[in-house]
C-alpha cells in the first residue's frame, strides 16, 4: 500500500496442496481466482458475466458497479474477479483512506485507461469527496480548484476510461446522488448451507486438510452462512488437529474447535448471546432502541447494526420494529438449549 492508501492487485494465487501454507498468504490462497471457484451468489455472477462480456465485446471498460451486503460475503473477491475477467489492473483503496479531495484527485490522476478502482467501505467517503466523484464517474472529468479567494479558478482534467467498483456494508448511508451513478447495484445475501459446505471442502483441500463429511456439517452450521467465517473456522480446526495429533477433522474435532472458539451450534459467538440476553433480561425481550442497546452493551451502534444484527435477523432470532429491537421465540429456545448444554459440559 502506498501513501495514498492504494494497493495494487496481488498476483494470482496458485492452488497450494501441501500442509505448510504460510499464514500470511493463506487468505490469498483461499480466495477464488475464477468464476468456477466462486461458490454461491449465482444471480450476481450471472449478471456480472453479462456486463463483462458485453463490455469486452464493445472493447470498453465495464460499467460502474456497487456491491452491498454484510461483511465477509465476497464483495472484494467479486471485484478482483471482475478485474481478472476484464484483464484490467485493479487499484484498491477505502473510504476512510480518502481523507480529503486531494487524496481522491491523486488516485484518479494515477489511473490508466481500462483500470478498475475498487473502493471498500464506500459509505465512509466524505460528502465533499463525493462531489469530486460525480463528474469523474459520469463524464470522466476531474474538477480542481486552483488558488483561494477571488483569485481562485476551476480547471477540468480529462480522465482515462475507467471503472469504479465500490463495496459497502451500509448501503443506506450512501447518498442518493452517488448510488444513482452506478450502472448496477448488487446486494449479496447470506449463503445457503450447501454452498458453505462446498466452501469448507474447497478450503480444506487447498490447506491439505483431511475433513470428514460430518465435520463439514458441524462447521458449516456454525459459520453464520458467511464464507469468511467458514474459512476462519477451518483454519482453527487445522490448528486443533495439528496440536491434538489426530491429523483428521472428524465430528469430535470440529465440535472441540467450536467449543474453544465459544461458537455454538447456530453460529452465535459470546457477543451475540450477550446481546440477546441483555434484551431479554434487562428489557423484557424488547422492544428496545438501538442507542439504548449500544449503551447497555458498551458497544458502538455501527457494530450492532453491521456485525451482530444482520445474521441474528436472518436466522429469525431478532426483529427490528419501529419501536426497537425485539427478541423472537426461536432465540429463547436456542439460548435455553445452549445453557443446558453448557451445564452438561461443565
Amino acid at each position: 500500500m502506498n501513501n495514498m492508501g492504494i494497493t495494487e492487485e496481488p498476483k494470482k494465487a496458485s492452488k497450494i496442496k501441501d500442509f505448510s501454507i504460510d499464514e500470511g498468504t493463506v487468505d490469498t490462497a483461499l480466495r477464488p481466482s475464477g468464476w468456477d471457484e466462486y461458490v454461491g451468489q449465482d444471480k450476481v455472477k450471472k449478471n456480472l458475466k453479462v456486463i463483462i462480456d458485453a463490455a469486452k465485446r464493445r472493447k470498453e471498460p465495464m460499467d460502474h458497479v456497487l456491491f452491498a451486503g454484510p461483511a465477509g460475503l465476497g464483495k472484494t473477491t467479486l471485484a478482483y474477479l471482475c478485474g481478472r475477467e476484464m484483464g484490467a489492473n485493479i487499484k484498491t483503496t477505502s473510504g476512510p483512506a480518502l481523507e480529503k479531495a486531494g487524496d481522491l484527485a491523486a488516485v484518479l490522476t494515477n489511473l490508466e485507461s481500462g483500470d478498475i478502482l475498487f473502493i471498500d467501505e464506500a459509505h465512509r467517503i466524505n460528502r465533499l469527496i463525493e462531489e469530486v466523484l460525480y463528474p469523474a464517474m459520469e463524464s470522466r472529468k476531474l474538477h480542481l480548484i486552483i488558488g483561494k479567494g477571488p483569485a481562485a479558478r476551476t480547471i477540468a482534467l480529462d480522465l482515462p476510461p475507467f471503472t469504479l467498483i465500490a463495496a459497502t456494508t451500509r448501503e443506506n448511508l450512501l447518498s442518493q446522488p452517488l448510488r444513482s451513478r452506478f450502472g448496477a447495484t448488487f446486494r449479496l445475501g447470506f449463503y445457503e448451507p450447501e454452498d458453505i459446505k462446498k466452501i469448507i471442502k474447497r478450503s480444506s483441500s487447498i490447506l491439505g486438510l483431511k475433513i470428514k463429511d460430518e465435520a463439514v456439517s458441524v462447521l458449516a452450521a456454525a459459520s453464520r452462512a458467511t464464507p469468511r467465517i467458514a474459512n476462519r473456522i477451518v483454519k482453527r480446526a487445522r490448528d486443533f488437529v495439528e496440536i491434538d495429533g489426530g491429523g483428521v477433522v472428524d465430528e469430535r474435532a470440529a465440535q472441540e474447535t467450536l467449543n474453544l472458539l465459544e461458537i455454538d451450534s447456530a453460529g452465535l459467538e459470546p457477543h451475540d448471546r450477550r446481546l440477546l440476553e441483555i434484551i431479554i433480561e434487562k428489557f423484557a425481550g424488547g422492544p428496545v432502541g438501538v442507542n439504548t442497546l449500544a449503551a447497555a452493551l458498551s458497544e458502538d451502534r455501527g457494530a450492532i447494526e453491521d456485525i451482530y444484527e444482520p445474521y441474528l435477523m436472518a436466522i429469525g432470532f431478532l426483529q427490528r420494529t419501529p419501536s426497537g429491537r425485539v427478541v423472537l421465540p426461536p432465540a429463547y429456545t436456542h439460548l435455553s438449549k445452549d445453557s443446558k448444554k453448557q451445564k452438561e459440559l461443565f
